[in-house]
Formats: structure tokens, C-alpha cells, sequence
């Protein structure tokens, strides 16, 4: 072996070896870095909170509509901002769109697109301290109402009422209501459910029924519109594949299980 040891020999033959194929491996990483990087990146504002979306990315929608871009070739990214303020903001194009809105924003907001297949049903329901109280429209047109502002639905429904309050968050649309401030508070049954248990108010009931049941969707900012038939697509398979309905017994139905305070 030309004077060469076998133990040396060995050695240098590992190095050989080994060196091409840490090399490979740093190219592949390498590679696998770059293709995350080209993969386009989509903002949309997120006003939802539990069980819909959460801050560790374990939400319905986080799966749902994380998977449906996926799908679509592009990552999506949620930002919160104030509802009318994300509102705005997509219309502007300053983020890429906006991820739970009711049908027919498009007439209000022209630059935005609405992705056609049905993302989820919300529950609009009131929460009131008075369970005996009876939701509907001479209760919220008669006592002190309490709604977040850039809810639409909510605003065109209390037009002329005298006693509406607006906050900016679920936070503070439910303190006005422990406090006293108002009398209900209009908000999405299973988030509300979900605030109620996660702070641990006691005392507050969702009144029956709920107020209406509307279907809601994805918008994107129009320079998106390419993306709106795959995203449709993608959504419709998912559903097709029944990870829609598990992910929503595993995720929201279960808020059902345990009654609230």
C-alpha cells in the first residue's frame, strides 16, 4: 500500500468517501432552502380567533385553509388587524386579501375577488347575561347592542338602533358586557363559546337561537385572481377527501361536548 498503514489507509478512504456525500447533503439542504424560498408567500388578515385559528397555527382554518394553499403552490401567512382596517387594507392591496367575509363584499370593495367555494358557516349569535333572553330583532333594537366594528353584517342589521356600542376586538366587545355596558354582545357562536371558556367568564350564556347562519369566504386582492379557480379547487378536494369534516368535529364540534358557564 505504499507505505501506507491499513488504519491510515482506512482513514483516508472514510474521507474520500464521506466528504462527497456531506457534500451532496449540503447541496440538497441547499436546494431544499432555495425552492421554500421561491415559493410565493400570501398575506391575508385574520380577524378569527379560537377554534378557528390560534396563535400556535393549530386551528381549523389554519389546517384548512393552510392545506388549500399549499395545494395551490403558495404559503399563506396571517396577519390580525382590526376587521375594517383589513378590510381596507386588502382593497388597497397593501395585504393579498382577507380570509373569512361574508358573500357580496365585492360590491362594497371592487378590488377584491372572492375565492367561490364556500370556506366555512358562521354562526352569528348574541351572548347576554340573561339567558331567558330572546334573540332576536326588537331585543336588538330595544336594549344596549354591543358588536365589533367591520362586522358588516352587523352593522347594516343595526342601521338606526339607539343603542349600539363598537369595539375592536372579542376582548373588549365581552368586558362591555361584564361591565355592564351593554346587554348583548353580537359575535360568532363557536368563537364566542371558546372565549367564554378560555377566560372563564361565568355568567354569560349564548341566547337562543342564533341570530343567522350565513356562509363565508376567501377574498383575494385582484392581482391574485389567477390563484382564485386553483384555491377553489383545492378546497373542494379537501372536502371531497372528508379531512374538511374531521378536522371540523376534532376542532369545533367538541366545543358542543362541555357545556358552558
Amino acid at each position: 500500500m505504499s507505505g501506507i498503514t491499513p488504519i491510515l489507509w482506512q482513514a483516508r478512504f472514510r474521507m474520500k468517501t464521506s466528504f462527497p456525500i456531506a457534500i451532496a447533503g449540503v447541496l440538497l439542504l441547499l436546494s431544499g432552502l432555495a425552492r421554500a424560498a421561491e415559493t410565493p408567500v400570501l398575506v391575508l388578515n385574520d380577524t378569527n380567533e379560537p377554534p378557528f385559528t390560534t396563535v400556535d397555527g393549530r386551528g381549523f382554518l389554519d389546517a384548512v385553509a393552510g392545506e388549500m394553499f399549499r395545494r395551490a403552490g403558495v404559503r399563506l401567512q396571517l396577519v390580525r388587524l382590526p376587521a375594517e382596517r383589513g378590510l381596507l387594507n386588502a382593497n388597497a392591496g397593501i395585504e393579498d386579501g382577507d380570509m373569512v367575509r361574508i358573500a357580496g363584499l365585492e360590491m362594497q370593495y371592487p378590488n377584491l375577488v372572492r375565492v367561490p367555494e364556500k370556506l366555512l358557516d358562521w354562526e352569528f349569535a348574541a351572548f347576554g347575561k340573561d339567558a331567558t333572553l330572546p334573540a332576536h330583532g326588537e331585543t336588538l333594537h330595544t336594549r344596549p347592542v354591543g358588536h365589533i366594528r367591520g362586522w358588516k353584517i352587523y352593522e347594516r342589521q343595526l342601521a338606526g338602533a339607539p343603542h349600539v356600542v363598537s369595539a375592536e376586538d372579542s376582548a373588549q366587545l365581552f368586558r362591555q358586557l361584564q361591565r355592564d355596558r351593554i346587554e348583548v354582545a353580537l359575535y360568532e357562536r363557536w368563537q364566542g363559546l371558546s372565549l367564554i371558556r378560555r377566560e372563564g367568564l361565568t355568567g354569560v350564556h349564548a341566547l337562543e337561537p342564533s341570530l343567522a347562519r350565513r356562509e363565508m369566504f376567501i377574498y383575494l386582492h385582484k392581482r391574485h385572481t389567477a390563484l382564485v379557480p386553483k384555491l377553489a379547487a383545492a378546497l373542494r378536494a379537501i372536502k371531497a377527501e372528508g379531512l374538511y369534516d374531521r378536522l371540523y368535529r376534532e376542532k369545533v364540534l367538541s366545543l358542543a361536548e362541555v357545556p358552558a358557564r
